[in-house]
């Protein structure tokens, strides 16, 4: 069959929904199908207000408001006819087995052959699910494990069976690859599978041994969090996001399916007091609390915590907060040993569980896979390790962990005594090895179509370099400039390797990529550029050396304009925030090729400035130009002037182009492994018969306008929406916008708002409100209002 186009879901529930929202983030449609309800006269009323839902959650399943046009609610009686349409059927249903064998047998009789249907489980096997199944539908039947919540999670757990037909692995991995944007990890039909056998294991061996041993929560969170790499929420904070209750049903699972031999079942002890907080509805952060919770209002507000030591003798307590001070952690940052090697308490809890966990991950091969790069990535999509558990054993060292097993009197796995004292991985030039079951060493394989720029600097050293951004031959002639500042934040030698990648470009190569690449944050924690760095430009501005920052503001709108007036394309590439000078770098590329999870803004009023690189003029072109836009001079400034004065960040790329800070013409890409070959294809394919844009003229109302913006400001000081150095923020971005002085007759070249916007942006940096504002964002990470 060709490739898959017409999706259904059936289960409203909040994973069924979810799903049904990524597929239609990908721009397809699908039907979202439940049972009709007992009452009242609606029957598609579940998936219907599961849509509703959709559209008020948070974090948002939907990238654009306007893919929830793509859910067609429906239920599975009057619309069970039409999945012979479908070449996809997923199953998101309740977990009893009898209730999803009885919808099989039907989905057998009316779907079209050929067709794939999948369940979403997490706790039944393959095996299971199949026992009874009719012999026309084992072919085509996998289970296909989103990761919650779908669409900001890039983990997607592939089952298969021996009945399972090749063209029906290879056309749903591809789907779910390609168009979902997923990982696609294949696992073997194991309990937990890969992620949630290891993931489980881990947060139940926290808990015990905290019990145990009389670690406070936050002590343990401290502990099993940044240093190891793991969840900055620690265990007990994960268990709060996810959910309380849903651990006991995955822990039930998994000790009906395991061997009683197996760890985990050592490590699945009773805790009553989970059930107590459970009924109590003490479930996490969707319900009235968890381990953490609030109490009070307003500035009476505190955080509070669980108490374990009176949860272990069947009382819930919740105490004050506090923040721990372990030494060991502090050490841990510059060479985890000195936390899990420590022999106090803490080092001793920390290799407890790390100990255990490494070891357990390590006897699961080859029970769940022979690949351990899989394994690694299961944990890092899954439960946003920064490193899987063979790369952490790597950083320890494989001799050092196996020698301090016997620490826990845990017996040596055959993987790590095979292994020695080397490496799980290891370089072989350019390429990267992983150690396999059978004691050699095989290249880490990439899906077709996927370029990752570690793989291109493996080896290798960069065509050009400075302290904050290097440039690497990404071969058939294309440059990549990478950012590697703190949070990718644009300084002057950014800037000057601008110059210098074009000057080589424009003599020895074709085209020039803008991309960054960061695969082990989480989600939304990845920066493509998070704008100018403030902090070398608060320390001028201390000194009081105006002309240095000035020079600055022009050296950036040359760096900028030179990028757009390259004699070559230039692809911006960017995941994640793209923020103030980040977000104007992107305006002045020749196509951007955005990964589907980019949150772009001009977000300088919230340390008191305006847009100094081109940003004002660049929307505003964008705005009038636009087929969509009403005509005159007006409309374009007040929504511009909208965007900017608000700080509006586009909370996906779907949402960037509606905001016209991404063009029509842009690409999304929704794998993020795949956005700098995206990107690189798109600016291969621009190179032959290539000319830079032309210079772009403005129709600006001048002061009339201003004095129509200033009134809608002043509205909103009265209401007491705008603090008083909104007003004056708002006051100097009105002048940019509108033109200064000018008429509004008279055409206004982009140059000429530039020079408006470093005017704008020099007059408020002088100011000790906009100073305060940056200090203050510089020290906390908040915006201050003021």
């Amino acid at each position: 069959m060709g490739a898959i186009q017409s999706v259904a879901v059936i289960g409203a529930g909040v994973m069924g929904a979810a799903i049904a929202a990524q597929i239609a983030n990908a721009g397809i449609k699908v039907r979202l199908l439940d049972i009709v309800p007992k009452e009242g006269d609606d029957r598609n009323a579940i998936a219907r207000r599961a849509i509703e839902r959709l559209k008020k959650t948070q974090p948002a399943p939907l990238m654009s408001s306007r893919a929830a046009r793509l859910i067609t609610p429906g239920n599975t009686e009057d619309d069970f006819a039409a999945l012979a349409e479908c070449d996809w059927i997923v199953e998101a249903v309740i977990e009893r087995l009898d209730i999803k064998q009885a919808l099989y047998r039907r989905l057998a009789e009316v779907r079209k052959p050929g067709s794939v249907v999948s369940s979403n489980t997490s706790t039944i096997p393959l095996a299971e699910l199949m026992t009874d199944m009719p012999e026309s539908l084992r072919p085509d039947f996998v289970i296909t494990h989103f990761f919650n919540p779908p669409r900001y999670m890039r983990l997607l757990e592939l089952v298969t069976g021996p009945a399972t037909s090749a063209d029906a692995i290879a056309r749903i991995t591809e789907f779910c690859d390609v168009v979902l944007g997923k990982s696609v990890i294949p696992c073997r039909d194991t309990p937990g599978f890969i992620a949630n056998r290891i993931g489980t294991y881990w947060i139940q061996t926290a808990l015990v041994l905290a019990l145990e041993m009389g670690i406070e929560i936050e002590e343990a969170d401290a502990i099993m969090g940044k240093p190891m790499g793991f969840p900055s929420t620690g265990v007990f904070g994960l268990m709060d996001l996810v959910g309380i209750d849903l651990g006991p049903h995955v822990n039930a699972s998994l000790a009906r399916l395991l061997p009683k031999t197996d760890a985990f079942q050592m490590m699945n002890r009773e805790a009553p007091f989970l059930a107590t907080m459970i009924a109590e509805g003490y479930t996490g952060k969707k319900g009235k609390g968890g381990f953490y919770r609030s109490a009070g209002r307003g500035k009476d507000r505190v955080k509070e915590t669980l108490s374990l030591a009176a949860a272990a003798q069947g009382r819930l307590e919740w105490r004050p907060s506090i923040r721990p001070d372990i030494a060991e952690v502090k050490d841990a940052k510059k060479d985890l040993k000195r936390l899990v090697g420590a022999k106090s308490k803490y080092g001793r809890y920390a290799w407890g569980v790390l100990g255990r966990v490494l070891a357990y991950a390590a006897s699961l091969i080859p029970e769940i896979g022979d690949d351990i790069a899989a394994v690694d990535a299961a944990m890092r999509l899954g439960y946003t390790w920064k490193y899987g558990p063979f790369e952490l054993i790597d950083r320890l060292g494989a001799d050092w962990v196996s020698s301090h097993l016997a620490d826990l009197d845990e017996p040596i796995p055959p993987l790590l005594a095979k292994l020695g004292k080397g490496a799980f991985y290891r370089e072989d030039g350019a390429t990267l090895l992983r150690f396999m079951p059978d004691g050699g060493y095989r290249a880490v394989e990439r899906a077709p179509g996927v370029l990752l720029l570690e793989d291109a600097k493996r080896g290798r050293k960069p065509v050009l370099s400075n302290k904050s951004a290097s440039v690497w031959d990404i071969g058939d002639g294309v440059l990549c400039v990478e950012f590697h500042s703190i949070m990718n934040s644009i300084d002057g030698d950014i800037l000057a390797l601008l110059g210098k990648t074009i000057a080589l470009v424009q003599k020895s190569y074709k085209a020039m990529v803008i991309y960054s690449e960061n695969l082990r944050a989480g989600p939304g924690k990845e920066n493509f550029s998070v704008g100018a760095n403030l902090g070398l430009a608060m320390f001028a501005a201390n000194l009081r050396m105006w002309g240095k920052i000035e020079g600055t503001v022009k050296e950036g709108q040359k760096a900028l304009q030179a990028l757009r007036e390259a004699p070559f394309p230039v692809v911006g590439a960017p995941a994640g925030r793209a923020l103030g000078g980040g977000c104007e770098i992107l305006l002045h590329c020749d196509a951007v090729q955005a990964h589907a999870e980019t949150y772009m803004g001009l977000v300088e009023v919230g340390v008191g400035l305006v847009p100094g690189w081109g940003g004002c003029a660049t929307m505003l072109a964008r705005w009038q130009g636009a087929k969509d836009a009403p005509r005159g001079p007006m409309p374009a400034v007040s929504k511009v002037f909208e965007m900017i004065s608000t700080a509006k960040v586009a909370t996906s790329a779907a949402e960037a182009k509606e905001l016209k800070f991404l063009r029509p013409g842009d690409g999304i890409t929704m794998n993020r492994e795949r956005v700098l070959a995206d990107a690189k294809a798109r600016a291969l394919a621009m190179v032959a018969g290539y000319a830079p844009a032309e210079p772009e003229t403005l129709q600006l109302p001048g002061a009339s306008g201003r004095v129509a913006l200033g009134m809608a400001v002043d509205e909103f000081r009265k209401k007491g929406v705008a603090t008083p150095h909104d007003v004056t923020v708002s006051s100097h971005l009105a002048r940019v916008l509108t033109g200064g002085d000018t008429d509004m007759t008279d055409p206004v070249p982009v140059a000429a708002v530039k020079d408006l916007e470093r005017e704008a942006f020099m007059a408020l940096f002088r100011t000790k409100e906009s100073q305060a504002r940056i200090k203050h964002i510089l020290d906390t990470g908040k915006p201050l209002r003021n």
